[in-house]
């Protein structure tokens, strides 16, 4: 990372909070996140299910659904994306921004050739280029995340899920953003395409001195492709760190039911005592007194139910838990 970039914010979200108004009253899904990309990072966000990952997600290209209200800045490239202009909103979309959503079979059009689907943004935020020109364009970004040009063609049933995956990323690279964002990319594909889209998207943020923000329930994966880690659980985060920190040495007990519940291989303790962790992260409509953790937590005490601990400084990283500096 260059001394330049790293002054650079291109995503900035200060005290993030959305909450979905429902019949059943409100439901905050994401709770005071704090959360910043700087020119040729990765970040990573960390959880389960139903942590608040892709709502976090979706605010940072105003996404979120309409019963979603959202307090706090999401400032990308220096502007607040929740209270900009619709139309300087569409023009951040795609050429300063753009979104890999989890799941490639669902988000590309099975009636389209996945040439003329990456060529779409193109046409919209480049409407001077030529068809000869923006077909080159197609068949560069496809060289790019490493497909033929040749599959331009091609339908998404006639490619595998990691082809597939890559032509998503094309399209995220479609316009030229600075900021990227992925959405669990990796799901449901093999060990082995996994590893070769992370190593994609690792020499994508160096090649192209893009920011990067991963997504993902498995803090191994994010452990290897990651320069900082955020885990979430019930809406917040309770711990952030560098990479190696928080994989290797997690101050919270949450991030360390994650972390072993992805063992190492020749890790013998792993073996014959495999991590994980019963139970699912809380309602966020009936949350908990005091630490949303404890019901589920195997070091909890009394004194955990009574108030939700803040982020504090523990070991020189910051963690939700007031018995985190403990032996």
């Amino acid at each position: 990372m260059t001394e330049t970039g790293a002054a650079t914010e291109l995503l900035a979200m200060r005290d993030v909070r959305v909450t979905y108004q429902t019949s059943e009253g409100p439901l905050p899904a994401v709770r005071g996140v704090d959360l910043v990309v700087r020119r040729g990072e990765v970040v990573g966000v960390a959880g389960e299910s139903g942590c608040g990952k892709s709502t976090l997600v979706s605010t940072v290209l105003r996404l979120q659904p309409k019963d979603a209200e959202v307090e706090g800045a999401v400032e990308v490239l220096g502007d607040d994306v929740q209270t900009m202009k619709w139309g300087d909103l569409r023009a951040l979309r795609w050429a300063g921004a753009s979104i890999v959503f989890q799941g490639a079979l669902h988000s590309l059009n099975p009636v389209q050739r996945v040439g003329r689907q990456i060529a779409e943004p193109i046409g919209v935020h480049e409407p001077g280029l030529s068809t000869d020109a923006v077909d080159r364009r197609v068949s560069e970004l496809l060289e790019q995340v490493g497909l033929s040009a040749s599959r331009a063609r091609s339908y998404p049933h006639q490619l595998s899920g990691g082809q597939k995956q890559r032509v998503m990323i094309a399209m995220a690279l479609a316009c030229r953003p600075q900021l990227i964002v992925a959405d669990e990319p990796t799901t449901a594909l093999d060990v082995m395409v996994q590893a070769q889209i992370l190593d994609l998207l690792r020499a994508l943020v160096r090649d192209l001195d893009v920011g990067l923000m991963i997504i993902s329930h498995d803090l191994s994966v994010l452990a290897d492709i990651c320069d900082r880690v955020l885990v979430m659980y019930a809406g917040r985060v309770v711990e952030s760190g560098t990479a190696a920190e928080v994989f290797a040495d997690p101050k919270h007990p949450y991030t360390a039911a994650l972390s072993g519940a992805f063992p190492r291989i020749g890790d013998q303790a792993a073996r014959y005592s495999p991590g994980g962790l019963a139970g699912d992260p809380p309602d966020p409509r009936s949350l908990p007194d005091g630490c949303s953790f404890a019901p589920r937590c195997p070091r909890v005490v009394e004194r955990c139910t009574s108030a939700e601990p803040p982020l504090a400084d523990v070991g020189g990283r910051p963690v939700a838990c007031i018995r985190a500096g403990e032996p």
